[in-house]
């Protein structure tokens, strides 16, 4: 949704009272001078029926004060229609704040996550197979000036979710970390993954000025096994998620 600058609108808005004070000042000063040389022929020295000029005079005033009135109710007109986009807008702006919220809120989380990577892992170490951790992580210098955080790691989560592919799952583990599991995934493969959600990443960091540093780690290249793993996930977390980490019995 394109945004709203509200200091644009308040310029405008100031802008557009000065142009109708303008406007009915200048209106006044011109009816103000007809109605000087009208005044004599209408009241003083009439000619023909003077009260056909009379109520063309007070025609012609009433019509000049409902026009200056035309123009200030024009100015409040602008005024509630600005109001009513900013409240629109502020309430728009809400509904995507929680939006956000309650998808990342109705993602599979860190206990979850241990389940899957821990079966993953059996099965991948029972049927000697390849499988691959990608861990995306946000950028911190990036994250310090990101106003809608919420709304930022749930765009990021739709836009891996997006290049995933179905037998892939992605976990949120933190609220800056995400973790994706790829079965049956070896390390070049994992590197493209990885790549191909970096890109899907552009438009979240073009959007909100975050960045996501992506690491891909693989069974049996890289680890040996659920132990490392685990462990380099728990590097990653925060202090604050350290205890929900249960003593699980993986098989490595």
């Amino acid at each position: 949704m394109p945004t709203i600058d509200r200091q644009e609108l308040d310029r405008l808005e100031r802008r557009n009272l000065q142009l109708t004070i303008l406007s009915a000042v200048f209106v006044l000063i011109l009816a103000g001078g007809l109605v000087m040389f009208m005044y004599p022929l209408v009241f003083v020295h009439p000619e023909g029926n003077k009260w056909t000029m009379r109520v063309a005079f007070f025609g012609f005033c009433a019509l000049t004060m409902l026009f200056v009135g035309y123009l200030f109710d024009r100015q409040r007109t602008f005024t509630k229609l600005k109001q009513h986009l900013l409240t629109e807008l502020e309430r728009n702006v809400t509904l995507q704040i929680q939006a956000s919220a309650d998808l990342l809120n109705s993602m599979p989380d860190l206990n979850h996550f241990w389940d899957r990577l821990s079966m993953e892992f059996r099965r991948a170490l029972t049927m000697e197979k390849t499988m691959s951790l990608v861990l995306a992580k946000a950028n911190p210098t990036s994250r310090a000036a990101v106003k809608d955080e919420k709304g930022a790691f749930s765009d990021a989560a739709k836009a891996m979710a997006k290049r995933l592919r179905p037998t892939d799952s992605i976990y949120h583990l933190a609220d800056d970390l995400f973790g994706i599991v790829l079965p049956e995934t070896d390390t070049l493969n994992a590197k493209r993954i990885a790549l191909r959600l970096q890109e899907g990443l552009q438009d979240v960091r073009l959007k909100y000025g975050l960045t996501f540093d992506l690491s891909a780690y693989n069974y049996p290249d890289n680890v040996k096994s659920s132990h490392e793993l685990e462990d380099i996930v728990k590097s990653l977390l925060p202090e604050e998620k350290e205890w929900q980490v249960s003593a699980e019995i993986p098989v490595g």
